[in-house]
This record gives C-alpha cells, sequence and structure tokens, in this order.
C-alpha cells in the first residue's frame, strides 16, 4: 500500500498515512483552498486501507487549527475509521491540543460525541 505523505505550508496540514510504519498523522493548519481537493486523497486511501488494516489503528491528530470547510472533511476521515472500527477492529483516535486552547480541546469533544471510536484528548505544553 502506497504511503501518503505531504508537507504542511501555512495553509496545508502535514499529512503522513504509512501502514508499514503504523504512522497516521494529520497536524498543523487546516485551511487549504480547495478543501474538497486536499483531502480526496486521504480519504480514498482510508477506504483502500479499511480493506487491510492493521490489528489496531492510532490515528493522531496535532491541529493548531482548521477552518470551518476542514471541519467537514475532518469528520469524513473520522468517520472512515469509525467504519473501520465498526468492522471489529481496534482504533483509537488521539486528538492533540495545546493546553491553553479551549476552542481546540472542545472540537476533539464535539467530534469525540458524533464518532463512535475510541477516542483519547492529549494536552501539551507550547
Amino acid at each position: 500500500m502506497s504511503v501518503i505523505k505531504i508537507q504542511g505550508t501555512d495553509d496545508t496540514p502535514t499529512v503522513t498515512l504509512d501502514k508499514e510504519n503504523n504512522i497516521f498523522e494529520i497536524s498543523g493548519r487546516s485551511l487549504p483552498e480547495d478543501v474538497v481537493v486536499f483531502y480526496k486523497p486521504i480519504l480514498e486511501w482510508l477506504d483502500e486501507y479499511k480493506n487491510d488494516p492493521l490489528d489496531k489503528t492510532v490515528f493522531n491528530f496535532k491541529l493548531e487549527y482548521f477552518n470551518t470547510a476542514s471541519s467537514k472533511l475532518l469528520l469524513d476521515v473520522l468517520l472512515k475509521l469509525e467504519d473501520i472500527h465498526n468492522d471489529g477492529h481496534d482504533v483509537l483516535v488521539k486528538w492533540h491540543y495545546p493546553d491553553d486552547d479551549e476552542d481546540m480541546e472542545e472540537a476533539g469533544e464535539e467530534y469525540s460525541d458524533i464518532v463512535d471510536v475510541p477516542f483519547e484528548q492529549v494536552p501539551y505544553s507550547i
């Protein structure tokens, strides 16, 4: 299975989807000009991954900021992880947020209420 490695910019997050090395992460800032185009390969990769996932998938979100358009696509990513979980596979979402950023903390809490996937809130100091 191919690896997705997208280097982040001021407007797009860094993305690593690497099944062989068990690295699944979206980090940085997400406000791409065309959010659908940006997230399309990520969602397609998850569709392929769903057919043969690892025994345990730990997906890390380390976002500093995301816009409203990105929030819908991030939910789509979480729904794909929910599908994998509902198929009987072990999935854990780790939502990392700066310990002084209530908005990012609340975003993680809201997502965890929407999707049926084990969720871990991980505060960190900047």
